[in-house]
């Protein structure tokens, strides 16, 4: 009988334990992601709405992914298929990620507007760079959307650009991010 109850109560810790770790895991499937290339002779948007993602909150860690043939908008069909196979490469590289810890300590449990910085490892064109991205966080009903713009050179991630569409590519191009996570299991 002992053994029972000692079963009983090891298998009962074990099921809240699980149920405590899930409750501090968010995830999202729908984020927009989108980025602007302003070159002296054009400007370049596109966008993508199938960013991915997950924040632990009690570890502060967070992993993005976005598949890099999402992106659409641009000036012509055309200027995708320049971007997808001759700049990012897309069949080889088909996803850009973002992993790392927020280095600040926040309670995402109480609603408020928290700016945070993430520090991680970018992964675009199969380069990794280790970068600082800051973002705000808004957690509300238990729910936290989250917003950040930041730049990335290209130059940095080994893309190069033809001499011949230099002043129509910027080297540096502006993302813009916000998606909004749910708690797991809800």
């Amino acid at each position: 009988m002992r053994l029972g109850t000692t079963y009983l109560f090891v298998m009962g810790a074990c099921i809240v334990a699980t149920y405590v770790q899930a409750q501090s895991r968010y995830i999202t499937s729908r984020g927009e992601i989108s980025f602007t290339s302003e070159a002296p002779l054009e400007v370049i948007k596109a966008q993508s709405k199938e960013l991915r993602g997950a924040i632990d909150a009690d570890k502060k860690t967070f992993a993005f992914t976005v598949p890099v043939k999402s992106f659409e908008g641009f000036n012509s069909p055309l200027q995708r298929e320049h971007f997808n196979e001759n700049y990012m490469e897309s069949t080889q590289y088909d996803k850009a990620t973002f992993n790392g810890k927020i280095i600040e300590q926040i309670d995402f449990t109480k609603d408020g507007e928290y700016e945070v910085r993430a520090k991680g490892k970018l992964n675009v064109h199969g380069i990794e760079q280790e970068r600082i991205i800051k973002a705000t966080i808004s957690a509300k009903g238990g729910k936290l959307t989250v917003r950040s713009s930041f730049a990335v050179l290209l130059e940095e991630h080994g893309i190069a650009i033809p001499k011949i569409v230099y002043q129509k590519i910027a080297d540096e191009i502006q993302l813009k991010v916000e998606a909004v996570f749910t708690m797991q299991g809800r």
